[in-house]
C-alpha cells in the first residue's frame, strides 16, 4: 500500500487545564448547592406556611412548590415540613435553615435593587408634619428650577425611619440624631427648636407670664407629653407647670392646628411655625426656644445609583434652609 504524508494539522493551544479549571468548579459547587428555585420556593413557603401563598407571590402552581420542596427534601435527605391539621408546620431543620436563606435573599434584593433606577423620578419618604408645613412647598419649587420630579410619601412614625431593603423609597428626611448606618449618605438639613405656640388672638390680651403659663391648657403632640417635658426642663419650669391633663395628640401638625384655633398652647418646631407666625395665623406667648437635641437629616443609600440626583436635591434644601426667616425668638443653649 502507498503511504500518504501526514496532514500538518495547525497546532492548537491546550486549554484543557483552563477547562479543567472551570468545570472541577462547577463540580465542586453543584453537589453542595440545591437549586435556587427549590430554596425560593422553601422561603417562600415558610414564610407563608402555605404552599398556595408561596405559589402565588411566586406566580407558579401549588403543586409546582410542592415539587420544589421535596427536590430540596431529597438534596438535603431530611424533611423540611410537617403537616399537623391543616396547618403546616416548620420542622427543626428546616428552622435551622431558614434564617441563613433569607440573609442571602435580601443580600441578591439589595445587589440588584443598586442597578434599579428611575433617573426621572426621586421617591421621597418624610414625616408628615414636616411634610405639610416645609418640605411640600420646596418640593414643588424643586420641580418647577430643576425640571425633576420627586415622589413624596408622607408617613407618620413615632420614631422616624426608613428601611431601603423594603421599603420603596430612593431617599429619606428624618429627624433623629445622625446615628445613620454606614452605608447611607446623610446631610443634616436644621435643628428641631421647640416653643409654645397659640391661637393669634391670645396676644392680645395679658401678658403670659408664669401664672398664665400654670392656668393654660396645654396641648401635647405627642402621647409621651415629651416635647412640653423638654421645654420646661430647659427653662427651670418642670416643677411649676403641670403636665397632667390637656389634649393628647399623635403628631405636631394636630396640636399646632388645635392651638392656631384657640384650644390651647401647644408646642411646635420654629421651623415649621415660622410661615404662619409670619402670615399671622399663629402667635407666640412665650418667645423662648428649646432645642429638642433632634434635626433633621437628608438620607439615601450610597450604593444606590444616579447619587448626582441625591446632590442636587441636598443642595437646594441646604440652600433655601439658608435663606430661611425664622421668628425673633431668644435661642436657650442645649443640655
Amino acid at each position: 500500500m502507498r503511504n500518504f504524508p501526514a496532514l500538518l494539522v495547525p497546532a492548537q493551544k491546550d486549554n484543557s487545564d483552563a477547562r479543567y479549571d472551570y468545570y472541577s468548579w462547577i463540580n465542586l459547587m453543584s453537589p453542595r448547592l440545591p437549586p435556587l428555585y427549590a430554596l425560593r420556593a422553601f422561603e417562600a413557603a415558610a414564610r407563608h406556611c402555605s404552599f398556595t401563598r408561596a405559589g402565588e407571590e411566586l406566580a407558579i402552581t401549588q403543586s409546582a412548590v410542592s415539587r420544589h420542596v421535596r427536590t430540596l427534601e431529597e438534596h438535603f435527605a431530611c424533611r423540611l415540613f410537617e403537616r399537623r391539621g391543616r396547618s403546616l408546620q416548620l420542622t427543626e431543620t428546616a428552622r435551622l435553615l431558614l434564617p441563613g436563606l433569607r440573609d442571602g435573599f435580601e443580600a441578591l434584593e439589595r445587589a440588584c435593587n443598586t442597578l434599579r433606577v428611575d433617573d426621572s423620578v426621586l421617591r421621597l419618604k418624610a414625616p408628615s408634619t414636616l411634610t405639610m408645613r416645609w418640605l411640600l412647598a420646596r418640593l414643588s419649587h424643586y420641580r418647577l428650577s430643576s425640571a425633576s420630579e420627586v415622589q413624596l410619601t408622607s408617613a407618620w412614625m413615632d420614631v422616624d425611619k426608613v428601611d431601603f431593603l423594603h421599603e420603596p423609597f430612593d431617599c429619606a428626611v428624618l429627624l433623629g440624631q445622625g446615628d445613620f448606618p454606614e452605608e447611607w449618605e446623610s446631610t443634616e438639613l436644621f435643628a428641631e427648636w421647640l416653643i409654645p405656640v397659640c391661637a393669634p388672638e391670645a396676644l392680645t390680651e395679658e401678658p403670659w407670664d408664669l401664672s398664665r403659663l400654670q392656668a393654660a391648657e396645654l396641648l401635647h403632640p405627642t402621647p409621651d407629653r415629651r416635647d412640653w417635658r423638654r421645654w420646661l426642663q430647659a427653662m427651670g419650669l418642670a416643677d411649676q407647670v403641670p403636665l397632667k391633663g390637656g389634649q393628647v395628640f399623635d403628631t405636631l401638625e394636630l396640636g399646632i392646628v388645635a392651638a392656631a384655633r384657640g384650644y390651647g398652647v401647644s408646642i411646635g418646631d420654629l421651623v415649621m411655625v415660622a410661615e404662619d407666625v409670619a402670615q399671622g395665623r399663629l402667635g407666640l406667648p412665650w418667645p423662648s426656644a428649646v432645642p429638642s437635641g433632634d434635626r433633621y437629616y437628608l438620607v439615601w443609600p450610597k450604593a444606590r445609583r444616579g447619587q448626582e440626583r441625591f446632590r442636587r436635591l441636598r443642595d437646594y434644601l441646604l440652600a433655601d434652609v439658608a435663606a430661611m426667616q425664622l421668628p425673633p425668638v431668644q435661642r436657650l443653649p442645649g443640655d
